[in-house]
């Protein structure tokens, strides 16, 4: 599936079918649980995000809220995007572990963490990685990358 032009995450879900959307609402679910406080979900740019708002932070290079994560169910697998893990290397040697522990094998770009079934993903590691930065530590590691420290 492309980037959707969905104007809510509902309408978004109701778009998949049934068995995509059952990844992603499980998906949604872990999010929505272990996501801190301050993040709003919304959709950006054709996905189900999770940003801080530009009401609380509009200084973004792009003019668009900030995305901390995002979950995308693409034509041949699906997409998760965690922004935090791409800035910070400790997250990112942490759910490389969480991942090695788990037996499973890490499919991630930058902040593209890619799978095709959920079971090929330790749920555990991701709620780790969500929970794991609020928004005033992205803002500092954001404002420190673009320079604006």
């Amino acid at each position: 599936m492309a980037a959707s032009r969905a104007s809510s995450v509902a309408a978004y879900l109701a778009e998949l079918p049934a068995e995509r959307r059952a990844v992603v609402t499980t998906l949604r679910a872990l999010v929505k649980k272990n996501l801190p406080r301050g993040y709003e979900e919304t959709m950006s740019f054709g996905y189900p995000a999770y940003v801080i708002p530009l009401s609380k932070y509009p200084d973004t290079y792009n003019k668009q809220p900030l995305c901390y994560a995002a979950i995308a169910a693409q034509k041949n697998h699906y997409a998760f995007y965690l922004m935090a893990v791409y800035q910070d290397a400790g997250l990112r040697q942490q759910l490389e572990a969480d991942f090695a522990k788990a037996g499973k094998k890490l499919d991630m770009g930058k902040s593209c963490l890619r799978f095709t079934k959920l079971e090929d993903v330790p749920l555990p590691a991701i709620a780790r990685s969500i929970k794991a930065v609020t928004p005033a530590k992205y803002i500092a590691a954001y404002e420190k990358i673009k320079g604006k420290a």
